[in-house]
């Protein structure tokens, strides 16, 4: 086969490179709220707007909490690495967003939250916010482990491992226990003593300088929440209606109480 001119071969590659994808570049780690960090990307949140602080009722004790730590990291200070725990639905993932929001609305520009869902591709994310003139809040929802080695590596993260991490990002984790424990102690190597893998894990809840506490709701509780949701759009309170739906579901929840107020406004035909 005769072998084709380099002009040719050279004008065939310039066309590959025209019909590849362009490379997706970072956002502007100063320009936007919120962020989704994937595949080594800062890529914005369109329409960040979490629910306000006043509707997320029954939490003043983790509010106030979480408010002053993140108004700390806003405004330069030293500032701790969180740990949100508890049962499910109890309004974690919504504080951790809305107490965000509370202090971008005090101080403009000074604080941004990244949504992160690999813990691998966190040193690779620190580099990035290193030199950046901003406060970050690296966001972990619903964190749980498979094997003791992933708790090892966040424990190395949150320590600062052979690198310091930058003073001006924290992490905020939630998860349904306090006590990070891999879900299947069984699977552990026989070698290991349960107790040590039990003792490694205690080590990495005890890393977070701030430990707070979700625990289910009472019917009050519950209730408070419901009326405060149909207050705030204009929908009637019927708490027996609220207390069946609860129970038809087998829980009480801030996540709960939402889903009934949405079916609420189905039926009065209103758009929240």
């Amino acid at each position: 086969m005769t072998d084709l001119p380099v002009s040719v071969l050279e004008r065939i590659a310039a066309a590959l490179e025209r019909l590849a994808p362009a490379p997706i570049v970072s956002a502007d780690p100063l320009a936007h709220p919120a962020y989704l960090w994937r595949d080594g990307v800062l890529r914005p949140v369109r329409g960040f707007a979490p629910l306000p602080l006043d509707l997320l009722q029954g939490l003043d004790r983790q509010r106030e909490a979480l408010l002053t730590n993140l108004t700390r990291l806003a405004e330069g200070h030293a500032a701790q690495d969180v740990l949100l725990w508890g049962a499910r639905g109890t309004g974690k993932s919504a504080l951790v967003k809305a107490s965000v929001a509370a202090v971008q609305a005090a101080r403009p520009g000074r604080l941004a939250l990244v949504s992160v869902d690999t813990l691998d591709s966190l040193p690779t994310l620190f580099a990035l916010l290193e030199g950046v003139d901003r406060a970050f809040a690296l966001f972990i929802d619903d964190l749980g482990f498979d094997e003791a080695g992933e708790a090892r590596k966040l424990r190395s993260l949150l320590d600062g491992g052979a690198e310091a991490r930058p003073a001006h990002v924290r992490l905020l984790v939630t998860a349904n226990r306090r006590h990070l424990l891999p879900r299947d102690l069984s699977e552990q190597d026989s070698a290991i003593n349960p107790r040590d893998v039990v003792d490694d894990q205690l080590a990495l809840a005890d890393r977070f300088g701030l430990s707070l506490g979700f625990h289910a709701l009472d019917q009050d509780g519950y209730l408070a929440i419901v009326r405060a949701y149909t207050e705030r759009h204009d929908l009637p309170f019927d708490g027996a209606e609220a207390v069946h739906w609860a129970t038809r579901r087998g829980s009480r929840s801030g996540r709960v109480a939402w889903q009934y107020i949405v079916d609420l406004a189905g039926r009065k035909e209103r758009v929240l």
